[in-house]
């Protein structure tokens, strides 16, 4: 479990200051280049649909996890739009509030 907590840290720490050096270059315009690359029909549009489809997963998940309580639905809506940043962090927390058992983490009260 420490290793995926140290993989998840460093991927988060890896994405944070990716994205700062693009919002610094590019600022914050993301939306159109995003779907207008998916409305041109290109490979980068290809991977952008991918990618919205797995936030929309992770979305679900999320607030499956939560068996869509109003805080489920929430967390649901911070994955669908915080991505990855979200999710790493997300997933951290959930392996130290769980005391490293990824039953306890992939289904929540389920378990």
């Amino acid at each position: 479990m420490l290793k995926f907590r140290i993989f998840l840290a460093v991927t988060w720490l890896t994405l944070m200051g990716y994205t700062a050096v693009v919002i610094s270059h590019h600022g914050l315009g993301l939306l159109p280049i995003f779907f207008g690359d998916m409305a041109a029909m290109t490979w980068p549009g290809q991977f952008n649909l991918d990618f919205l489809l797995m936030l929309s997963l992770s979305a679900l998940w999320v607030s499956w996890r939560h068996q869509f309580s109003a805080g489920g639905l929430a967390l649901g809506m911070l994955a669908f739009f915080g991505g990855a940043s979200f999710l790493m962090a997300y997933l951290f927390i959930l392996s130290i509030q769980t005391k490293g058992d990824m039953k306890g983490v992939l289904l929540g009260a389920r378990a």
